[in-house]
């Protein structure tokens, strides 16, 4: 195994180990499933998510209109999203440990076929951590690739990009976040159909630094007190921007 496979391999598991401790409704065995499928740095390995998302919508039909979720396992743990964003309809489509490439190369399964009235994306911070981390620009220029494949199907569609967030066990990738967030708002600016959705004030302490309470017990992902921070944030914008626009139109 090469050097920089056994550090990323350790760190992962570290980062698993606090995950499995942190997010009590969500069986540890699936944390260590997703990590493994993310240390393999291959979109195909998210096949299985994109199987499961087939199986789910025979079961349970989407509804028209609705606004998908998507991107990375911030995502894929908030358990309460449907009821959190209520009477708005959404559709979780996230996949843990996904970097803005794998969510690019799924796009056509996990989010064009639903014909959605707007995309909701949170990707980018797996990019910029780990063995190989991307640069900002190489965020930048992961989300203006998922931008335009969504475009190319769905032209009229808005995209809400959710900002990277500060979190306790990434501080030192903060500088590199704000740059990539920096440059996606400012692109954000140029197209009335993109918008950015910036959670960090609502994040952050006193201190400067992000509000400890907010995160589970592995400093990354939303506790549920974290969650409702960003419904604060995210929920009002969407109802204001979308309204009668989201859910079912006529037949």
């Amino acid at each position: 195994m090469k050097k920089w496979q056994k550090s990323a391999l350790g760190a992962g598991l570290g980062v698993a180990l606090g995950v499995g401790f942190g997010i009590a409704a969500v069986p540890g065995y699936r944390i260590i499933h997703e990590l493994l499928k993310a240390l393999k740095d291959d979109p195909e390995a998210y096949r299985e998510d994109m199987d499961r998302f087939t199986r789910e919508d025979r079961t349970e039909p989407p509804p028209r209109g609705v606004i998908v979720f998507t991107g990375s396992s911030s995502i894929t743990f908030w358990e309460t999203l449907k009821k959190d964003m209520a009477p708005l309809p959404v559709l979780n489509r996230a996949f843990g440990g996904s970097r803005l490439r794998d969510v690019v190369y799924w796009t056509e399964r996990a989010v064009i076929p639903y014909n959605p009235c707007a995309v909701v994306l949170f990707a980018g911070t797996n990019d910029l951590s780990g063995a190989k981390p991307k640069t900002p620009w190489e965020v930048f220029e992961g989300y203006l690739e998922f931008v335009r494949v969504i475009h190319a199907s769905l032209p009229g569609v808005p995209i809400y990009y959710i900002g990277i967030t500060p979190t306790p066990s990434r501080r030192k990738h903060w500088s590199a976040a704000s740059e990539a967030n920096r440059l996606i708002k400012a692109h954000t600016e140029t197209d009335e159909r993109l918008h950015f959705i910036d959670l960090t004030e609502a994040i952050m302490g006193p201190d400067g630094r992000p509000d400890r309470s907010l995160y589970r017990l592995d400093r990354l992902h939303p506790s549920q007190k974290g969650y409702a921070r960003w419904v604060s944030v995210i929920k009002p914008i969407l109802a204001a921007d979308l309204g009668p626009a989201a859910g079912p139109g006529p037949a």
